[in-house]
């Protein structure tokens, strides 16, 4: 075959590639890489009450980066689904989403700043993956701050690579787009610097490609210029990992350096299509068809409802679709949940959908995505049910509250107390009155609804939403102790209610435990007794916790639980407390059970249909 034909026929076969393919190419990529394929970890958190979701890939993976062995190895790869809380009101532009997907790889401790600019340039340019064009590639690099200094070794390896392609690359230390040989932009930490509140960190490299080359070089515009102006998209983010960040702020260096990487899946795939909006993608056109034949209207003409429904109610989807099992409510998960939902159904009516409708969007979803995400499907009656019930509920009120916030806003008594009765009476969210009030250029004050929410014993937002900045337990002694005392709690509860109870959600803080656990009915005092002296009978036994490495079908033959199985790797680390406890888990863990102490219950309560929860602490 001529190559010259060859290579015309890749760039049109990668003109049209999905985000199914994509996916699967970067994989296989890595793979051919010595990565090992790992799947998507939950989007809730285990262990962390610090955050409300699974924000980036490397959040499931902290232990790892902080230096615990992987079972899967040093060298890995995924496709991890998350949630930004934060992206909620930026929904509608062209770029912005709750649920998304990340393409990402990681070292721990293996390879560092080389090998990963090296190979996220392969996979970008190179004709047998991605083909992108690298005159249209441009850069970020750290340029120092404080006390940590610019990253000169990452402006050198990609002035490295670009010349391979017979590139120039000169780099601009101010930002701005200095010459037609500007490709390195040096930024900040505000821009080129990774992680969440506090654990691992450090400086990032981030590459963009330049959606609107027809433009020309623009002088003196800024790198911020040129994003915000949707001509440069980012695609990719290298993260240097060095340093660990305390809850005080200060920075220490990590015993090891790892590489985490992360890739947009479908802001990358609008690229590779040539479109500029990520609401240009396959998944997304036939979420919006499904819009227009219940609205009967053009997505055309109702761009930002159409986004939002189709966005919100993907995220919907995915969360009810998620192994623990949420469900829409006024607290932490559960009202996100919740006001993505009603978010979404008010959207709908405003572009004329009546009835029942979330569900029917939400199947299109599963129908998409099912392959990839088999959870979706598993759990598709659940997800349905409750977006139906969800629906009906807040449909009863929906047009009520809507006429009882037109009077009040033609009255100008629109105030925090008020928005907080449209929330108790009308199941509106705070951020629902919110936008409502801005579209009639009202300002509500927000600490008046917090101090309502308060007297009622409701959710305190204030405090909830430093969860939606991001953040990460706690690993000391003393979580380590209420880890291990989760595995005896749940073998107790089988051993007293029956091999029914499986884990549906653990958090841990330093303080106490939550397990939430599947059971129909409440437990008795006698019941709660019985299981809180085995555990303590347990602890005062001194029985080793052993850990061991497993080949995932030997775990399984040897009776150890895997609650969530999907998570795992070939090999597992399997948590052996004899005669009491054996499980697959991450960690971290005692060593021995006599470590923990006085194990009380303080708790027990409905957590949802078919689920209870415990509360207890360590004395």
């Amino acid at each position: 075959m001529d190559t010259g034909f060859f290579i015309k026929l890749v760039s049109s076969y990668l003109k049209f590639m999905t985000s199914n393919e994509l996916r699967e190419k970067y994989l296989n990529f890595f793979k051919s890489k010595n990565h090992a394929i790992t799947a998507s970890a939950s989007l809730i958190p285990e262990n962390d009450p610090s955050v409300l979701f699974t924000t980036a890939g490397m959040h499931p993976l902290v232990p790892y980066l902080l230096g615990e062995k992987h079972s899967a190895g040093a060298r890995l790869t995924n496709c991890q689904k998350c949630i930004r809380t934060g992206d909620i009101d930026d929904v509608g532009d062209n770029r912005h989403l709750t649920f998304f997907e990340m393409l990402g790889n990681w070292s721990l401790g293996d390879y560092f700043k080389k090998e990963a600019i090296e190979w996220s340039f392969e996979f970008l340019t190179s004709k047998e993956f991605l083909g992108l064009d690298p005159k249209r590639l441009f850069v970020t690099v750290f340029r120092g701050e404080g006390d940590i200094v610019a990253d000169e070794e990452s402006i050198s390896i990609w002035q490295e690579q670009f010349a391979k392609m017979g590139i120039t690359a000169e780099v601009s230390l101010d930002g701005k787009w200095q010459t037609e040989k500007t490709k390195i932009f040096a930024l900040g930490k505000d821009d080129n610097w990774w992680g969440l509140t506090t654990g691992p960190c450090g400086p990032c490299t981030e590459m963009f490609y330049d959606v609107s080359p027809e433009k020309g070089f623009e002088s003196g515009k800024t790198h911020e210029d040129l994003v915000n102006g949707s001509r440069f998209v980012e695609i990719w983010n290298d993260v240097f990992m060095e340093f660990l960040k305390d809850p005080d702020g200060s920075l220490s260096k990590l015993a090891q350096k790892n590489v985490d990487t992360g890739m947009g899946l479908e802001r990358t795939t609008a690229i590779l299509n040539g479109y500029k909006e990520v609401f240009d993608i396959g998944v997304f056109q036939k979420l919006f068809a499904k819009i227009e034949d219940l609205s009967a209207k053009k997505y055309s003409d109702n761009e930002k409802a159409f986004r939002i429904i189709a966005d919100h109610l993907r995220a919907a989807a995915f969360i009810l679709g998620d192994e623990k099992g949420i469900e829409p409510s006024n607290v932490d998960q559960g009202y996100v949940l919740r006001r993505l939902i009603r978010r979404a159904i008010r959207y709908g009516r405003q572009i004329g959908i009546s009835g029942v409708f979330t569900s029917k969007i939400a199947s299109v979803v599963i129908a998409e995505m099912g392959e990839a995400y088999p959870e979706l499907k598993k759990n598709q009656e659940f997800i349905v049910s409750q977006l139906i019930k969800e629906e009906e509920k807040f449909a009863e009120t929906l047009e009520n509250g809507l006429r009882e916030f037109d009077k009040l806003a033609q009255k100008n008594l629109l105030n925090g107390h008020e928005a907080f009765i449209l929330f108790s009476s009308y199941g509106f969210p705070w951020e629902m009155t919110a936008e409502l009030a801005t579209e009639k250029g009202i300002v509500i004050s927000k600490e008046e609804f917090d101090i309502e929410f308060a007297k009622h014993q409701e959710l305190s937002r204030a405090g909830a939403e430093q969860k939606f900045k991001g953040g990460l337990a706690d690993t000391s002694v003393e979580t380590c102790r209420l880890h291990t005392a989760t595995h005896l709690l749940q073998s107790a509860l089988q051993k007293v209610l029956g091999e029914h109870v499986h884990q549906k959600g653990s958090n841990i803080t330093v303080e106490r435990l939550r397990f939430d656990f599947t059971h129909t009915e409440k437990m008795t005092p006698e019941q709660l007794k019985t299981v809180e002296d085995m555990v303590n009978d347990w602890i005062k036994q001194d029985i080793e916790v052993i850990c061991e490495e497993l080949p995932y079908e030997d775990a399984v033959k040897r009776g150890a639980m895997g609650l969530f199985t999907d998570k795992y790797g070939q090999l597992v680390k399997v948590y052996t407390i004899s005669g009491a406890s054996c499980e697959m888990c991450g960690g971290p863990h005692a060593k021995r059970t006599s470590e923990l102490g006085h194990f009380k219950i303080q708790k027990e309560e409905a957590s949802s249909a078919g689920v209870r929860r415990i509360k207890a602490i360590l004395e």
